[in-house]
């Protein structure tokens, strides 16, 4: 059964390295809620229109629609980056860890734990892996920086071959990169746009698979938006469907791959005949 927007359990703290998601459900707030928001873009155009979800502490959850939905926009909403594009949050309220963040520059986000990996990836091309690596860490004054440049390659074996330019690398690659510094921040919460793009099958089976053992050995929050719904709701434990700028449909993965309009309209079947899931 699918229901509106409704908050649900949490489950693990903060990033550190090498420390173990914890599984134990709580009843404590979401680490994210956004609250009924709206979006206008140069003071005119309504990009989401009363957008409300929660992202649980410790979760994957996914953020699905097609191209025009407003995910992207939803992520620029919560990362601070809407003010590199005349938009802004003009009515609620994005709460994160329990303070409101909507209005805020976005390092100080980035600061508060929040790291957006941007769609089409946006590594520095004339830069080596490590070096993007430690762009990531730009916020941080520790010791430990090497230490979770290892974690990273841990996770990416084969950015640790690649010591030319980052420019050099793969499609694939560049998005492990762009991971890899988002994970450099020892962010909460990481916010996905994307991952899938441009990738082949098998890529894409072998990323998500990296973004669910992220997920679970360091316990750090995901909001992935995908329109390859299948792979994103094969790694999320929840799903919100968008449309025209809001959520039309939200419930568990295991729902929503059951959900027989999600089948035709998301999973295949559709086809270009694809209708709104709203009607």
């Amino acid at each position: 059964m699918t229901k509106l927007v409704d908050g649900k359990a949490h489950m693990t703290e903060t990033v550190e390295a090498k420390r173990p998601a914890q599984s134990a459900v709580g009843a404590t707030a979401p680490l994210l809620s956004v609250r009924n928001i709206e979006v206008v873009y140069d003071n005119v155009i309504l990009v989401l229109r009363g957008l409300s979800l929660d992202v649980p502490r410790g979760s994957i959850v996914a953020l699905l629609g097609a191209n025009g939905a407003g995910k992207s926009t939803t992520l620029k909403a919560i990362s601070g980056l809407l003010k590199t594009e005349d938009g802004e949050v003009t009515r609620g309220e994005i709460v994160f860890d329990g303070e409101r963040i909507n209005g805020i520059d976005p390092d100080k986000i980035v600061r508060r734990g929040i790291f957006q990996v941007m769609e089409g990836r946006r590594i520095i091309a004339d830069m080596t892996s490590v070096e993007n690596l430690k762009l990531g860490a730009f916020t941080r004054s520790d010791n430990e920086i090497g230490a979770d440049i290892d974690m990273v390659f841990n996770y990416f074996p084969r950015l640790k071959e690649r010591t030319g330019l980052a420019g050099y690398l793969s499609g694939g690659e560049q998005q492990m990169l762009a991971i890899g510094r988002a994970l450099m921040a020892r962010p909460k919460m990481i916010l996905m746009d994307e991952p899938s793009m441009g990738l082949s099958p098998l890529l894409v089976k072998e990323v998500f698979a990296i973004i669910r053992d992220i997920n679970r050995d360091l316990g750090v929050t995901i909001l992935l938006v995908e329109q390859n719904a299948r792979a994103a709701l094969s790694v999320a434990s929840h799903g919100y469907i968008m449309e025209q700028g809001k959520v039309v449909l939200d419930g568990s993965a295991s729902e929503l791959r059951d959900n027989e309009d999600v089948k035709e309209f998301y999973l295949g079947g559709a086809g270009d005949q694809r209708k709104s899931l709203r009607t």
